[in-house]
């Protein structure tokens, strides 16, 4: 796998941000926004969630319930390992991350320091490169809502995924409670922007394309109902950090 050219046009324009997820190429202009901001990745992640985001991941892998030495976790757009990690810590049997950008491959290959249980792989969340039936735990933290096709995605994952596998969904939502969202949508499309693009030195339009993207995206019930056509059953959402974020689960049936 070689490394990718440095993009030298905004992965994302004014023009393409009114809707995001209808740009014909989206997939490939996701890649090149991730080729951009791979090294400063986990340092906005960090500042801009105000150190709630690997609190996120924690209470995600919490929730998926891994049984320790026996559960096998896919963690689909694993960027730069972070979850991954994370299952890896609560003694997953073996974790492997899957993710189409190879700046993010790299960084999260070296943050794996040789533990054996970790292994990471280009892939596609649409096709991936993993055998029906052959995972107990599918993990995909702020990712789904970068796929081209979310539906064909769920889809993917519920294939892979044993019975009973449980399919655990992390993803940026906004607060319902009116005061709340007022303070966070103005600090989320017009302070983070700003400040994320300024560390990252970032001209791909990667952090104005979050928020458009986020705002954009299906709501909480839509991505219930994503669940529920793929064929997953007991699904349930736990908001996190007053509904910035929230953590969707659901059961493959037996």
């Amino acid at each position: 796998m070689s490394a990718p050219t440095p993009p030298s046009q905004p992965a994302w324009t004014d023009p393409d941000l009114v809707n995001p997820h209808a740009v014909q190429d989206k997939a490939r202009r996701v890649e090149r926004m991730f080729a951009a901001i791979a090294p400063s990745y986990d340092l906005n992640n960090r500042l801009h969630s105000m150190w709630r985001d690997q609190a996120w991941r924690r209470k995600t892998v919490k929730l998926a319930d891994v049984k320790p030495r026996q559960d096998v976790v896919l963690d689909v757009a694993c960027g730069t390992g972070d979850l991954a990690m994370a299952f890896a810590d609560a003694k997953a049997k073996r974790v492997v991350g899957v993710d189409f950008t190879y700046n993010m491959l790299r960084i999260a290959d070296v943050k794996r320091a040789g533990d054996a249980r970790l292994s990471y792989h280009a892939g596609d969340a649409m096709r991936l490169p993993v055998a029906d039936a052959s995972v107990d735990v599918v993990s995909i933290a702020f990712g789904i809502r970068n796929v081209m096709n979310p539906a064909a995605a769920m889809a993917e994952f519920y294939r892979v995924l044993r019975p009973g596998g449980r399919l655990m969904v992390l993803e940026f939502s906004v607060p319902t409670n009116p005061l709340l969202h007022t303070g966070y949508m103005f600090y989320f499309k017009h302070v983070m922007p700003r400040t994320a693009a300024l560390i990252a030195r970032d001209r791909s339009g990667a952090y104005r394309y979050l928020p458009q993207s986020v705002s954009t995206f299906i709501d909480r019930p839509g991505m219930v109902n994503l669940y529920d056509g793929a064929g997953f059953e007991q699904v349930t959402l736990k908001a996190l950090t007053f509904g910035i974020a929230v953590c969707y689960r659901g059961v493959k049936p037996l």
